[in-house]
């Protein structure tokens, strides 16, 4: 898990890079308007959504001119409407303008994610299932999008390479079978979580005679997931994983799985209509 510096961290380096992409050497369109001449705006929502990425916004309007000023009328995680207003931002107007676009497509994106998650979790929401993000996230959004992941009600895998291993069918190649690769993490002694993914339930046999923490049950039919439940009978946690869709997540869920990875929660977000107006 990310701790806050961390995120705090992220944020004003993504801000800082997404500003200087967009800016470049100067607003030139902007400097139509005098230096002087204040204004006034609302962001509103064009759909219902769950909003996110507030942090993101305030860091964007401050790092373009710190005398601007934001009112939110939502927290992160609220539920919106159309036409709903979510902030009233005032300041000098070339500086709205600038950070307009930047600010938009943090707040749209993000809250894109959150939207998405939380239709997942309300579908599952009967079964005691946890759902999870993956990597697959958009390079350089990564703790945004788990974040973002988590105020739409679901739970992060790891992080990244770092704070958990995920041994593969790769890794039991190379390591020669997944009784040598979970003992080889073991013997690492890194006090991390070990997760193995197994393809069927022979490995899954395995998997659990080696003491895994976590077993990935990959493409498993729902016959299958039901065994492995059955099988495991608590020793390890179960995680389900591939081929995850609106239409299979709730008969995957009810299966009994602790987990259900989804790389759909970030890969395939869509951005949420939001529109900023001057008042």
């Amino acid at each position: 898990m990310y701790s806050n510096q961390q995120l705090q961290d992220s944020i004003d380096q993504i801000t800082t890079l997404a500003l200087a992409e967009d800016i470049g050497n100067g607003d030139i369109t902007a400097n139509l308007i005098p230096a002087d001449e204040n204004a006034t705006a609302t962001i509103i929502s064009r759909e219902n959504a769950v909003i996110c990425g507030r942090p993101w916004v305030d860091a964007t309007f401050q790092k373009v001119d710190s005398t601007i000023n934001l009112h939110w009328q939502v927290s992160e995680g609220d539920h919106v409407t159309p036409n709903q207003q979510l902030l009233t931002i005032s300041g000098t107007a070339r500086s709205l303008l600038t950070a307009e676009r930047t600010a938009l497509n943090f707040l749209q994106t993000l809250s894109g994610t959150a939207t998405r998650c939380s239709h997942y979790a309300k579908s599952v929401a009967h079964t005691n299932v946890k759902l999870l993000d993956t990597r697959k996230t958009l390079p350089g959004l990564r703790l945004a999008q788990k974040y973002a992941v988590t105020q739409g009600g679901c739970y992060n895998h790891r992080i990244g390479l770092y704070d958990a291993f995920l041994i593969k069918e790769n890794h039991i190649a190379a390591c020669g079978s997944i009784t040598a690769a979970i003992n080889n993490a073991r013997t690492l002694n890194l006090g991390k979580n070990i997760e193995v993914e197994v393809e069927n339930l022979q490995e899954l046999h395995q998997a659990l005679a080696a003491k895994a923490d976590i077993i990935m049950l990959d493409n498993f039919s729902i016959d299958d997931l039901k065994q492995a439940v059955s099988i495991n009978q608590k020793q390890a946690k179960l995680e389900a994983s591939g081929n995850v869709s609106e239409k299979t997540i709730v008969s995957i869920a009810e299966t009994g799985v602790d987990y259900i990875s989804i790389g759909d929660l970030t890969k395939n977000c869509q951005a949420v209509d939001l529109s900023m107006r001057f008042q």
